[in-house]
């Protein structure tokens, strides 16, 4: 037998490349893991666990410390690909003396890349649930083993990172639910799967923790209101003649609001007053109209849409004056206002019709009411237009322009050009607006 093969005949060599085989192996293991569990949807895993799929829930708990779960992961990838580049090295280097360590370098390098990186995890990726499900347990297991190693590394790289000046929060989830939709809801139309409509109506629930009662709200200027030392056979007149239900009375100024009035409740009252009397229209001027009115409901405009949704319908009540910090009164709130951030404009037949807020021109422009907001712009258009420092598109531009700008002037920021088409007073009626992309 010739003296050159017996390395090959030798047990310690076939030893050392099963081992090898068995690292590549459990470095795929943990590729393929590491992909499924970070790539996989909670929802779709709560769903399987709700299904009694015991797997889903063992993947769902083992991600809720995703820092623990992912340095578990790297630290056992990692050991075993040096140690099987270590025996490659040792293997073939008694095989081929020097060159072997070149040999070693390159036969490892496709072999990670393509057995224990590529494979498993394009595996994994192809159905990241169900080999989440699958691979939970084991990595459990390989998570509680590996822990007090984990915390050493999880304190030297937090040490690290203090000294470089961040400072990482530890209740920090790998997995954020409101922006996974976001996301998925804005792929989904942007390829043709969702509706716009339909991922508006979503993303519009979702934003309604975002958003207050200040920036959907009525503005005081705009409340139809009645002064409750009118006469009574006025203020019956007058609500009948109104398209809303409900119109809050003020006696002396409109910012003293002492009551709600119902129209329901009133013509209750002039019925009673008519069935129980003469029957004489002139008795309804003997009715008290403050004793009938509801009274009045106040909410902070910095309630959250959410929150303020919940009050109502705990209180069985569609109507709020917004008041803010000094309790002045700010503007009015109703429950449909919240519902149309969600669904959209709301009308029926006793609504005024008004003219659309938003108008394209044959020239490419925007004829654009001041009062509209820009989240209803930007719902429309698809546009991004910020609204931190702004409710209405007129504020904005007032905003960047830092004045109340004159009829015909124009302005450019955010990528889009802004013309003042018509002023009334000291408030912007209506703008031209163009993205500047777009050829004049």
């Amino acid at each position: 037998m010739p003296s050159s093969l017996s390395p090959l005949l030798d047990a310690a060599f076939w030893l050392t490349a099963g081992a090898i085989v068995l690292l590549l192996a459990l470095s795929a293991f943990f590729s393929g893991s590491e992909t499924a569990l970070t790539a996989s949807s909670r929802a779709k895993l709560r769903a399987r666990a709700d299904k009694g799929e015991g797997g889903a829930q063992r993947a769902l708990d083992v991600t809720e410390d995703s820092e623990r779960l992912i340095g578990a992961i790297l630290l056992g990838n990692n050991v075993v690909n040096i140690l099987s580049a270590s025996l490659a090295t040792a293997l073939l280097t008694r095989l081929f003396g020097q060159s072997g360590v070149a040999l070693a370098t390159l036969v490892m390098t496709a072999l990670v890349l393509i057995f224990s990186e590529v494979l498993p995890k394009t595996w994994a990726i192809s159905d990241p649930e169900k080999v989440a499900s699958r691979v939970a347990g084991p990595i459990r297991v390989i998570t509680v083993l590996l822990s007090p190693i984990v915390a050493v590394v999880r304190r030297i790289v937090r040490g690290l990172l203090w000294l470089l000046g961040q400072r990482p929060d530890a209740d920090q989830h790998m997995f954020s639910l409101h922006e996974e939709i976001a996301g998925a809801l804005a792929l989904g139309a942007s390829e043709g799967m969702v509706d716009k409509e339909d991922r508006d109506r979503l993303l519009g629930a979702l934003d309604l923790g975002n958003r207050t009662v200040e920036e959907i709200m009525l503005h005081r200027s705009q409340i139809e209101m009645l002064d409750a030392e009118d006469d009574p056979d006025a203020l019956l007149t007058a609500v009948l003649a109104s398209p809303h239900t409900r119109v809050p009375l003020y006696k002396g100024e409109r910012e003293n609001v002492v009551g709600v009035l119902h129209s329901k409740d009133l013509l209750r009252a002039v019925e009673k007053l008519l069935r129980g009397g003469d029957g004489n229209l002139a008795s309804i001027s003997d009715l008290d109209v403050v004793k009938i009115a509801m009274k009045p409901y106040f909410i902070p405009e910095t309630t959250p849409l959410d929150e303020q949704m919940r009050e109502f319908l705990k209180r069985r009540t569609h109507f709020a004056l917004v008041v803010d910090e000094y309790g002045d009164l700010k503007g009015l709130l109703t429950l449909e206002d919240i519902l149309e951030e969600i669904v959209g404009e709301i009308t029926d037949e006793f609504d005024p019709k008004a003219e659309r807020q938003l108008k394209p021109t044959e020239t490419g422009d925007y004829i654009v009411e001041g009062a509209m907001t820009i989240r209803d712009l930007n719902r429309e258009t698809d546009w991004m237009l910020p609204d931190e420092e702004a409710n209405t598109i007129a504020g904005l531009v007032i905003h960047e322009a830092q004045t109340i700008p004159e009829v015909g002037q124009v302005f450019a920021f955010h990528g889009f050009r802004f013309e003042v088409a018509e002023r009334k007073d000291n408030r912007i009626t209506k703008l031209k607006i163009k993205p500047l992309g777009e050829n004049a």
